[in-house]
Formats: C-alpha cells, sequence, structure tokens
C-alpha cells in the first residue's frame, strides 16, 4: 500500500501557479508532410503497420489547453492529477487513436550511427548531401523533395525505399516529434530494414514512452518547448474530459484522433486561466472515464484493434531507445473499467529517467536498458488485480487516500468560479453509467465560442506562446503570439484527402 506522498519536492510548474498573476505556455512542432501516400505505397505502409497511422491529419493545437495539462502531470507516477482521482494517457488511446501496434519488441538499437551516409543509400536510395560524415536526422524538406513524386515506372525497390521514407516522416513529424528539430532521427531508419518486421515492434509503446518524457521535462518551471505526441495528448484531453470541447458534432472516424481534423474541437480564445478553472471546476464529474464505449465509436474501430486489449492494463516500463518511463496501469483502473483501490507506490526507473543520447556514441540502449527490457518482455504477466465495477467509482478508501497523498486541486482547494462567459451549462454528465455520453451541450455557448473555420494545410512546423503569459527566461526565445494574444497555433493537414 502506497503511504508516501505521491508529489515529489523537485521544482514543478504547478508551484507557480498561486504565486504569481503571469502563466507559462509552451511551445511545440508538428511537421506535416502535406500530401497523401502514393497509393503503390499503401500495400508497403500496411505490411509495416503503419497504414493507419498514414491516414492521421494533424489538427489546430491548443498549446494553453497542453501547459494546464502539464501543470497537472505527476513526475513520479505519470498521471494527471485531478479531482477525480489520477488518469493518464494509456495504450489504448494509443491504438484506437493512432492506430499504432501497441504490442511487440521495444523500440531500440544504436542511436549513433556509424556509416549513416551507406544506410541512408542502402534504405532509402539517397542520402543527404551536406555533411554526410556528421549525418544524424533527415530534414523534412529532404524527405518530401525526394519522395512526394515518384516515378510512373518506380521499381519495387523504390517503392519500398520510399515507403520508409514516409514511414520516417510519420515518426519524427507527428508521432514523435523533436520540440526544437526540424528532421527525424535517423536511429529509427535501421528498424524499417524488413518492412515484413516493422509491425513486429512496440510503436505505440515508444510513442508513448516519448509523451511521458516530455511531460515531465517540460514540468521544469523553466521549459519552453514541448516535444512528443501532442495531437494524441490533445485528442485524448477531449475525449476524455468533453466538457473542454466546443464542437460536438463531428463524426467518429478510425484513428480516432482523426475526429478533430476538420474542426479542431476547442476554441481559439480560451487561456491557460480559463482552462485551469474549467478543469478545477467539472473533472470532478465530467470525466468520462470509458468513452470508447459508445456505439458510435465503436462501430467505426476495427477487431484488429483489441487483439492486445489485455497489454492495456499492465505495469512496465516503456522505452524508446534512450527513454524508458514507467506505465502504471494499476493506478488508473477506472480506465479499463473496473475499480480503483489503493495502488502500490509508483515504480521508479532511477538514473536513466530523463537520460539523453547526447555523447553516448557506440552506445546500444538495448544493452543499456536490458533490465527494463526484461521486464516489458513479462508485460502479459505484470497486469494488476482488476475487479469489474458497476459505476466507475473507487474503493471507499481510495478518494481519502489520493485527497491526502496526491493533488486534486491546482488550486490550493480555493473556492473557484469559471466566468459566465465560459461556464458550460450541461456540458457533461455524471459518470455513473458505464455507457457514458461524453458529448456536450454547447448551443448556449456558440454566440460566445464559435466554431472554428476548417485549417488551411501546411508544411510548416510552427510554435506558440503568448504575449501575456510567463516566459523562461532565454536566450533567443522568440515567442509567436499565442491564443492569449490574439494569434494562434495554426494546424495543418499532414497528408491532404485520406488515401483511396
Amino acid at each position: 500500500m502506497a503511504t508516501a506522498s505521491l508529489i515529489k519536492e523537485d521544482p514543478h510548474i504547478a508551484d507557480t501557479v498561486n504565486k504569481t498573476e503571469s502563466y507559462r505556455v509552451l511551445r511545440g512542432r508538428v511537421n506535416g508532410l502535406g500530401y497523401s501516400p502514393d497509393a503503390r505505397l499503401i500495400p508497403y505502409l500496411e505490411l509495416a503497420g503503419f497504414r493507419s497511422a498514414a491516414l492521421i491529419r494533424t489538427f489546430d493545437l491548443r498549446y494553453d489547453l497542453i501547459s494546464v495539462l502539464v501543470e497537472r502531470w505527476g513526475l513520479e507516477t505519470h498521471t494527471f492529477h485531478l479531482l477525480c482521482g489520477e488518469c493518464t494517457v494509456i495504450l489504448e488511446d494509443v491504438i484506437l487513436q493512432l492506430g499504432l501496434p501497441i504490442d511487440g519488441s521495444p523500440v531500440t538499437g544504436v542511436s549513433a550511427i556509424a556509416e549513416p551516409a551507406a544506410l541512408c543509400y542502402s534504405l532509402l536510395g539517397a542520402s543527404p548531401g551536406d555533411d554526410e560524415s556528421n549525418l544524424s536526422g533527415l530534414k523534412f524538406t529532404w524527405l518530401k523533395a525526394n519522395f512526394q513524386h515518384l516515378p510512373d515506372n518506380a521499381t519495387e525497390e523504390e517503392l519500398m525505399c520510399a515507403a520508409r521514407a514516409y514511414i520516417m516522416h510519420i515518426i519524427g513529424g507527428v508521432l514523435m516529434p523533436d520540440a526544437n528539430n526540424n528532421r527525424v532521427h535517423i536511429m529509427y531508419l535501421p528498424l524499417l530494414t524488413d518492412l515484413h518486421n516493422v509491425r513486429s515492434y512496440s510503436w505505440g509503446s515508444a510513442v508513448l514512452a516519448m509523451l511521458y518524457c516530455e511531460l515531465c521535462r517540460t514540468t521544469k518551471p523553466h521549459a519552453a518547448d514541448i516535444g512528443g505526441c501532442l495531437i494524441l495528448l490533445q485528442s485524448w484531453a477531449l475525449y476524455w474530459m468533453p466538457f473542454l470541447a466546443s464542437v460536438s458534432h463531428q463524426p467518429y472516424v478510425y484513428p480516432l484522433v482523426n475526429r478533430w481534423s476538420i474542426y479542431p474541437g476547442i476554441g481559439r480564445s480560451y487561456t491557460v486561466p480559463i482552462y485551469r478553472l474549467l478543469i478545477e471546476q467539472h473533472a470532478g464529474e465530467g470525466f468520462i472515464w470509458m468513452p470508447y464505449r459508445r456505439l458510435e465509436i465503436m462501430a467505426v474501430i476495427p477487431s484488429s484493434a483489441y487483439f492486445h486489449s489485455q497489454l492495456w492494463c499492465t505495469n512496465a516500463a516503456i522505452i524508446n531507445f534512450n527513454v524508458v518511463e514507467w506505465y502504471h496501469g494499476d493506478r488508473v483502473l477506472r480506465q479499463f473499467g473496473c475499480i480503483q483501490y489503493i495502488p502500490d507506490p509508483p515504480k521508479e526507473v532511477g538514473k536513466v529517467h530523463g537520460i539523453n543520447k547526447r555523447g553516448k556514441h557506440g552506445m546500444h540502449w538495448g544493452v543499456v536498458h536490458r533490465r527494463y527490457i526484461t521486464v516489458w518482455d513479462n508485460r502479459m504477466g505484470r497486469r494488476p488485480r482488476m475487479d469489474m465495477s458497476s459505476d466507475l467509482q473507487p474503493s471507499p478508501e481510495y478518494m481519502q487516500w489520493y485527497f491526502s497523498m496526491g493533488k486534486p486541486y491546482l488550486l490550493g482547494a480555493q473556492s473557484t468560479v469559471v466566468p459566465p462567459h465560459v461556464q458550460r451549462p450541461g456540458a457533461y454528465e455524471p459518470v455513473a453509467d458505464i455507457e457514458p455520453h461524453p458529448q456536450p451541450n454547447l448551443e448556449s455557448e456558440r454566440e460566445v465560442e464559435p466554431e472554428a473555420q476548417p485549417v488551411a494545410e501546411s508544411e510548416q512546423s510552427h510554435s506558440h506562446s503568448a504575449d501575456t503569459s510567463y516566459h523562461p527566461d532565454f536566450p533567443d526565445n522568440d515567442y509567436f503570439l499565442g491564443s492569449s494574444g490574439g494569434g494562434y497555433h495554426y494546424g495543418f493537414d499532414i497528408f491532404g484527402s485520406s488515401p483511396s
């Protein structure tokens, strides 16, 4: 039984919330392809397990919301602390939202490639010409210039090279973007050597590991940029906390993240303080513990997405080369329809948490992290005790324990009042029904919060901040106007229309 506090003494951005009127808005990066894959690539993308991921279309990200989610992130538990209890982005979200395989070998290997140019020629049929001896990443502009247009008489080898290039762009631009980079790391390319074998890796857990890592890193008050799969994070928030969504009538499609590709589902005018208040007021009753149980959602999800559903609740290390994070399925049992008991103390990975790749030439991360790989290999045997719940309520002891050991209130348990112009009457329903109805009724709000217009396609990566917000004191820290200042981070359609 856990008896220690869930809150570390390390500096956390949440510590600044009640100490200053200013606030931080993180910057992020999404690099979209801007074109659909050639129809001839589809069989190879399917073979590799990236067919559904190739359908993902990005959308307008709201960094004010993302910044507030970071404020509620627990480094030691890898969960968000809300009034309703702990919750997090889980493996179920990855397979249903992104369509990525979650079972398989960990995504790992050598991050410093000995002969990168030769590797590129072998697997892509081409290599960037600039300083090939120090090649560590492939620019997205180079990938597009070389692989967007394929010759009519392209050989099978050329098509396989183009498929690898397309997957590399998806990995680095959408699924695992670096916060400060315009390229994808070349370390992923060797894993694409045999397209038949690509789906044998747990790409989904690798995406989740990087997202957890970025959430942990940006809890530091002076962090300015956030990487990781932010479209997954924002879409997760809108599905599980529908009182945040301002567009309720959009159809469900698979992968589920594409629901927001035409209309982002969230207004442009809300700032960090408003999101704080909305979550503080409504997450207690408005958090939907099983949003994917709606019949309309289940109707669009392929049966293959449930093949490894028993893995969703595991307690294991998740890995992405140098990144090792702990996945605590036992802390969020209500997200699986079960009674939440007081969990065991959170597992920590010690010194390897937050380790970077710099200066680690020739290091094989699979060897460095072998003890954690062993844990992942035993993932099916690491599932917690699970007792089905009829009302999705925790055990009687859980909330008392959580309120004493966690941080349910971000605003110091003070009485908070959401301004009338952002209140959402009827925006959520109590979570007593196993088949919840997470669609908010926002008709009364639309005069205040008009629907966003469809987002134009773009190939650019954009940053975001607010000129009235708290900004870390970094040199060369140029912030674009954010939602608080009248400007917005515009999303972009990675692939245009869905491939036929």
